[in-house]
Formats: C-alpha cells, structure tokens, sequence
C-alpha cells in the first residue's frame, strides 16, 4: 500500500472500495496514474466525464468563469445559470429548472414537487410515490426510500415514509397500487444503472406515461445516469415518446463539476414558490458554465455515433466467449461475464483498461466522444478478460 493509500485509510471515512489506482493525469479517454501506467478510461467517473479528462473547451469555459466570479449564491442573478437553464428548456421542451449539486437532490427536489402539487390538487393525504424495484435514486434518507433495493435501506431505519415498489414491467400491479394509495408521483429510470443496466420495456414506460395522464398523477423520469446523450438521445425518455412532467439529471451534466438540474413540465412548472426549496450551491457560475459547454455540443452528430458505437459494443461482446448476455442502450453497457464481474475488472485493471460494476455485471460508461480505435483496443482487453 503506498504512501497516499495509508493516509487515505486513516483520514477519509472508509464507505469507498477503492481500486488500487492512483490517477494523477489525463486527456481525453485516457487516464495515467503515479506510476506513469495508462488506462482507457471506460466508466468517465461513473458516467460524469462526458467529454473525457480535461477537454479543452470545457476547461477553457471553466477557467474563464473562475477568472469572473466563483460564487455568488441565489441571492444575486449569474449569466451561467440562465444560459444553462435556457438550453436545458430549448433542448426538453420542459419549462423552469432548480439546480442542485447532485442528482439526490435533484431526485429530492422532485418528489417535493410531487407532493406539493398532489396537496394542492387533490389534498395533503396524496404524498404516496411509486419506483421501481431494482431502481436507484440517491443516498439521502428520501432517496434511499425512494431506490428500489432493500439493502441499501436496511442500516438506516426508519426511512422517510411514503414510498411504495413495484416490479419493472407489471402494469397490473402497479395499476393496483394507484386504486389503492393516494398516489402523488411515479419516478422511475428508462435505464436501471446500480441496478444491473436493466432496460425497462418500452411499453410499459409508455403504460406508466398514460396511466399518469389519467389520473393526474406526476410522473418524473430519472435521467441521472442514463442523461447528457449517454443512451444516443439527449435524455432516455426520448426514446418512447413520452412527455414527463419532471425530468432529474446530473452526472454528465457537468462534465466533472457537480451539478444536478431538476426540470418541470408545464403542468409543474410554477408549483415552487418563493422559499419552498432552495440550495446554497445550485446553479454555481463555474457549474453552470462547464454544464453549458457540455449540453452546448451534444448534438444530433454527437448522439448518432454514440448510438453506432453503443452497437458496436453490444455485438461484440454477444455470444462471445465468457459473456453470459449484454444489456444496455447507447454508451451505457452492460456486460454479464461467466467468471464474477469484479475478477474481470481487476484482470482489466491490469491490462490498462478501467470499468465498472453493477450488480453481477461489468458496467461501462465511455466518454461520448471516445475515439472508435480506443474504444476497440479496450473492447478486445475485456473480452479477453472475460474468457
């Protein structure tokens, strides 16, 4: 154990598995660590990096604002927010946004905005939300209720009550769920990432969408993971036609800053007034302003060749030796490998290429802009890995 690994363990709180990599460097998909060793970065920080390690345009955007001003709070106007918050509403067709820092408070912020217009329109008795088991929206104690695994729940009773889980794909019981609780909301991921990059059937998303529109009730997709072009659309939900009233977001958002954007619909739009909700942090110029260089260039180029190269991964990893089955959408990948997943990571580490977990699966999340001959040389190292 090194020098900087020691001091870790006896100073930072231990809630991290860390991998024995020190990265001190990178450009682009392609990270280095003390040793010198390069790695093909294929999980971006846990999909957060979307443009890679230190892309020029997004650190010269970044390094501009901090030459203006770091931080003003919301108690003064900044340029960087708007911007943002205007794109955000060009590119959705969503109306207002409350930024955060994350995509739990994001997620927090939403279920607020439930509540609140399900007292104000049919009463205080309708705060019920409905998520999907296997799902994942945070690590608060709202959030942690609201995620759809019960061990992540089980150090940390009580929870905030009021949250009730159905199984992905199972209209009728969900439809039973709604006949029986005073229903306030449905949040669900297109995509379940911590849940084994799951992809939830696309006719029951569009179920969900249309049982929401009958009976009032607000429906917030999560798009924490699965946003920012990571699927081959700006946001999941595009994907099935549907029109959420709430959409959360965060991690490729900011391209390395923390940012999380909740974005109301019309039919939610003014349900926060002044004083219901704030964040000290949320909508910070230098945030915003690395966000807007990020959202600014995803285009409709930009999320075509994700798509491409999302196949090109999902068809070489199928049927291919040690690989039980591929799930995913886009630049969001997983891959069930016959040995354990983090035996696989581990022999990848080695061989200069770093992924993910989820569940029983390696879970990779590339940059979007991941060159295709890098993208194919750590392809080939994971395939030989899973053998």
């Amino acid at each position: 154990m090194s020098y900087l690994q020691n001091l870790d363990k006896q100073y930072v709180a231990g809630t991290y598995n860390r991998f024995p990599v020190e990265i001190v460097s990178g450009k682009g998909s392609v990270v280095t660590d003390t040793d010198g060793k390069e790695y093909i970065d294929m999980g971006t920080g846990i999909g957060v990096t979307a443009f890679g390690v230190a892309d020029e345009e997004w650190k010269g955007a970044v390094i501009a604002q901090l030459s203006r001003v770091q931080h003003t709070s919301n108690l003064y106007y900044t340029e960087p927010c708007v911007k943002v918050a205007e794109l955000l509403s060009a590119k959705t067709g969503l109306k207002k946004i409350f930024f955060a820092n994350s995509g739990a408070e994001a997620n927090e912020c939403a279920i607020k905005v439930a509540r609140k217009y399900a007292a104000e329109k049919k009463g205080a008795e309708y705060s019920t939300i409905v998520t999907l088991w296997n799902s994942f929206h945070g690590r608060t104690l709202t959030t942690l209720a609201a995620t759809g695994q019960e061990h992540y729940h089980e150090l940390f009773q009580p929870l905030t009550p009021g949250f009730v889980h159905v199984t992905a794909g199972n209209m009728e019981e969900l439809k039973e769920i709604v006949s029986t609780h005073k229903v306030a909301g449905i949040l669900m991921e297109c995509i379940q990432g911590e849940g084994g990059v799951n992809v939830v059937d696309g006719d029951f998303i569009r179920g969900v969408a249309a049982l929401c529109q009958k009976e009032d009730i607000v429906l917030m997709i999560d798009e924490v993971q699965t946003g920012n072009g990571r699927t081959g659309k700006l946001y999941s939900y595009m994907h099935y036609g549907i029109n959420p009233d709430v959409v959360t977001t965060a991690k490729g958002l900011g391209g390395g800053l923390p940012i999380g954007a909740c974005i109301l619909g019309e039919k939610v739009q003014n349900v926060l007034g002044f004083g219901d909700h704030g964040s000290t942090y949320g909508g910070n110029p230098v945030a915003c302003a690395g966000a807007y260089s990020i959202l600014s260039r995803i285009d409709e180029q930009l999320l075509a060749e994700v798509a491409e190269k999302g196949e090109y991964m999902k068809k070489a990893f199928a049927g291919a030796p040690g690989v039980k089955s591929v799930s995913g959408l886009g630049l969001m990948v997983g891959v069930e490998p016959e040995k354990p997943a983090a035996e696989v990571v581990k022999a990848c580490i080695e061989k200069g290429v770093l992924c993910l977990t989820a569940k029983n699966k390696i879970r990779l999340l590339p940059a979007l802009n991941i060159p295709m001959e890098q993208l194919k040389k750590a392809v080939g190292i994971i395939l030989e890995a899973c053998k």
